[in-house]
């Protein structure tokens, strides 16, 4: 099947390079040349494990081409996929704008029984938009629309896509139904039909439930600390309860970040207010979830009397690990904050190998983990990056600097925070070589 994938960042190459490697031939069309070019070349536009190889494969096979003609791309296309990652602002606003310009910009170019697929991040109700806006501009032409929301994962992408639990796909027509039945054959047979609207809604009630189920053990974890209890046993009780399961969202640790989740609750917000329904308990989980944004903060700022003219050490800058991009992460967001404090910033991430100069001004990016720790006073396990496992004790005590009585309210142990608890089996039983803290341990730890 001819399947031409629109918008060529995260989303469109992880789905061009694998509907390719499923035997498709794939066309990946974007206007922005520089990120066709480098596809042509075999370079994704953002870090994916594996991606690179999935497109240079698809190119070696000829499966898989690049191209900024739409008229081209799209001459012979059963399927256009749209697959604009659909920006979002500081205040996790989604430009919706901009992905319908783009897709209504390639109207003329369809060709006839083409079925449109939105994977972007729309707001329910966009599909059919698009299609009203298509059918009165063409009322002769037999374009259908669908919706299939995306669900990749940064870091785990390439699995999620080519072995998904299921496919989530809204349609309104049965001819469309089976040329997507039949695009889906070689990947999947779990496809859960609906109508375009339920499966917009899917999306945004999937991210909301995950967002809701995040901030809730944060806020039980923020107890824990209080009353000597410990979330990680706690977490431990309520997944073994049938009713909720092994693979619950409900890990204590940091807030969610990156607009990801937070975009479908600003949109069920908005869809409230259009509708003068209130939405209290989605509203509720974003205030939670900023809140929660300070326990880091609030930790460093317990670990000493004030954070002007000490060291820092961040290890992990990225959103999320297994990527490259610090847009919207919360460790860039929390070095900013500690630069505001007169802190000094030592960093180490292995997917970063140089900063934005705007970062470079105040972050010192280290070329391994022990040069980030190296007298340093706190370190801080910003992302769940496997190579942080390594840490040890010894480790600390050997590279960072141990500050005095007069520099700490500690004393002159060293300061390990660590949010996720992702070293909490090697570290969390020596309290006496070393203060430990993490989301949801009782304080006296």
């Amino acid at each position: 099947m001819k399947i031409t994938v629109m918008g060529l960042w995260h989303l469109g190459s992880v789905t061009a390079a694998c509907l390719a490697a499923a035997g498709h031939t794939v066309i990946g069309l974007d206007s922005q040349a520089e990120v066709v070019a480098k596809l042509q070349a075999g370079q994704p536009p953002i870090f994916e494990p594996g991606l690179a190889d999935l497109v240079q494969a698809g190119l070696q096979s000829k499966h898989l081409s690049f191209t900024t003609d739409a008229v081209a791309a799209l001459a012979e296309a059963a399927v256009l996929w749209v697959a604009y990652d659909t920006p979002v602002d500081d205040q996790d606003r989604a430009d919706t704008d901009f992905v319908i310009h783009q897709v209504s910009q390639i109207f003329p170019h369809l060709a006839a029984g083409a079925v449109v697929l939105i994977s972007s991040q729309l707001p329910v109700g966009s599909t059919q938009s698009l299609q009203k806006k298509y059918i009165s501009a063409y009322p002769a032409n037999s374009v259908t629309f669908a919706c299939s929301p995306e669900n990749l994962r940064l870091g785990k992408a390439i699995d999620v896509f080519s072995n998904p639990d299921r496919v989530v796909v809204g349609v309104n027509d049965r001819q469309a139904q089976a040329i997507i039945q039949h695009m889906f054959a070689p990947i999947t047979d779990k496809i859960e039909w609906m109508s375009i609207e339920s499966a917009e809604m899917t999306k945004h009630a999937l991210n909301a439930f995950l967002a809701t189920s995040v901030a809730f053990i944060n806020e039980i974890a923020a107890l824990c600390e209080q009353v000597g209890a410990n979330a990680r046993e706690v977490e431990r009780g309520l997944k073994s309860d049938i009713r909720i399961g092994p693979r619950a969202y409900l890990k204590p640790g940091a807030p969610f970040a990156g607009g990801t989740l937070a975009r479908d609750l600003v949109y069920l917000h908005a869809i409230g207010e259009q509708t003068h329904l209130p939405t209290h308990l989605l509203d509720a989980v974003l205030t939670s979830n900023d809140s929660h944004k300070a326990w880091t903060r609030r930790k460093l700022s317990e670990s000493l009397e004030h954070l002007k003219g000490h060291t820092i050490a961040m290890l992990g800058l990225t959103y999320k690990p297994g990527t490259d991009t610090l847009r919207r992460s919360e460790a860039i967001e929390l070095c900013q904050w500690l630069h505001e404090q007169g802190a000094n910033i030592q960093a180490y991430d292995s997917l970063v190998s140089q900063l934005p100069p705007e970062l470079a001004e105040f972050i010192q990016l280290k070329s391994s983990m022990e040069m980030a720790l190296y007298h340093a006073e706190i370190v801080v396990v910003a992302t769940t990056s496997p190579e942080f496992k390594t840490i040890t004790v010894e480790l600390l005590i050997k590279t960072m600097l141990h500050f005095s009585e007069s520099g700490a309210k500690m004393g002159g142990q060293p300061i390990l925070i660590d949010p996720h608890g992702l070293l909490e089996k090697q570290l969390a039983d020596a309290p006496s070589t070393l203060k430990y803290i993490t989301v949801g341990y009782p304080q006296t730890i």
